[in-house]
This record gives structure tokens, sequence and C-alpha cells, in this order.
């Protein structure tokens, strides 16, 4: 009968960096329904739904959110605005901006706007003027932690740590420690989702390297 070895924090953190101990490791709440492994590459759920309102506008026209994926790669959570600036007949131009007020482009009134978020403005029997406004706000998610999800858009595609400790969360959130920030991982002691291509995989080596994790073969 052969035996597994088992993993231990010590095989996958090689080296926290910082003055102070311990500094590298956060603590944080996987999110129920999994179960995973010590060296778990993790997501953070950032960002929720999407809902839209208006109040005073001359035009009657409406905003749809996309009924699928309202809210795309790189969104927010806070208000977007968007904008009337060109007046038409039986149509219009509307500016958009995030929650931070950064312009992310135009968008003609029956054309698909999608950058961040997703939607269209059908035109209504009374046509839109200058100043009219849709504001789009995008809800901030629970903020727990899970499973790296490449695919997702609720924020959990983007690499945010690497689980510290082996956790079962299949029947209820766990309490994790997870390593967030300034640390030398074993590479060959990191747990990617399945199916994970060699593009995800380097998207999220990149986005670790961005908190101060580095993923090194050789440790």
């Amino acid at each position: 009968m052969s035996l597994a070895e088992k993993t231990y924090l010590g095989d996958v953190l090689k080296l926290e960096l910082g003055e102070q101990a311990l500094y590298s490791r956060d603590q944080g709440v996987l999110i129920t329904g999994q179960n995973l492994a010590l060296g778990a590459v993790l997501g953070r759920i950032s960002l929720a739904g999407a809902s839209e309102t208006h109040a005073g506008n001359t035009g009657n026209g409406v905003m749809t959110l996309d009924a699928t994926t309202p809210v795309l790669a790189n969104a927010t959570a806070g208000v977007y605005t968007v904008k009337c600036i060109t007046a038409a007949t039986n149509g219009g131009t509307f500016q958009v901006f995030d929650p931070k007020g950064r312009e992310l482009g135009t968008v003609a009134v029956a054309a698909t706007f999608a950058d961040q978020i997703k939607f269209v403005i059908a035109d209504g029997s009374t046509d839109f003027i200058v100043g009219d406004t849709f504001l789009v706000t995008v809800a901030a998610g629970s903020l727990k932690l899970t499973a790296l999800a490449p695919a997702a858009l609720d924020g959990s595609q983007d690499a945010v740590g690497v689980l510290g400790i082996a956790t079962d969360a299949t029947s209820a959130d766990m309490p994790i420690m997870f390593i967030a920030r300034n640390a030398v991982l074993a590479a060959n002691k990191i747990v990617w989702p399945g199916g994970a291509t060699t593009p995800q995989k380097t998207l999220a080596t990149t986005q670790l390297a961005a908190l101060g994790i580095t993923l090194r073969t050789g440790v």
C-alpha cells in the first residue's frame, strides 16, 4: 500500500517578506460549496448584480441591462453614469462614466455598450435631450474567497492569494488563512483550478506578482 505524502505549509511557502512577522498572511472566509487543498489559488467575490435607475429624463426611452452578463470584466462596485451628450430625432448619443468619473466611451441609441457594464438604450416616443441620464449601480459582492474562477465575472476571475491551509467548506463558509502579499511560493505546489489554461495561469501569476507573490521553481 502506498501513502501519499501530505503537503505542509512549508512545502508551499518558502519565504515571507516584510519586517513584521507573518506579514504575508491574511485571514478571510472561504465561501461554502468547495473543498480546497493547501496551495489553491484564490479569487474574491467582489461584485454582485447590477441595476438601473433614472428620474426626470425628457426622453422616455428605456435602458435594458444585458440579461446574461450585465457586469463584465474589470467592472467595479459603484454607480456608473450614462448621460446623453448629443440629441437626435429617434436617436442620440450617450457618454458612459465609471464610478470614479472616468470616461469609458460613448454609445448610440439602439447600439450595445459592452465595457465593464453591458446594456442597450432603446428609443421612445419622446426623444432624449442632452443631459438625460441613466444610472447603473453595480453592487458589491460578499468579498468572500473562492477558488480562482478564470471564466467568472464577479471578481473571482482575478487571483488575490494562495490558500495557506487545506479547508473543507463543502457545507458552510469557513475561516481561512491565505498568503496575500510579499512571499515566495514553490511553483510546483500551487493548485490551479481544474481546466485552467496556460494563458489563464500566466495571467493569474502576473496578478499574484503585482501583490508581491512570486511563484518560483526549484525552491
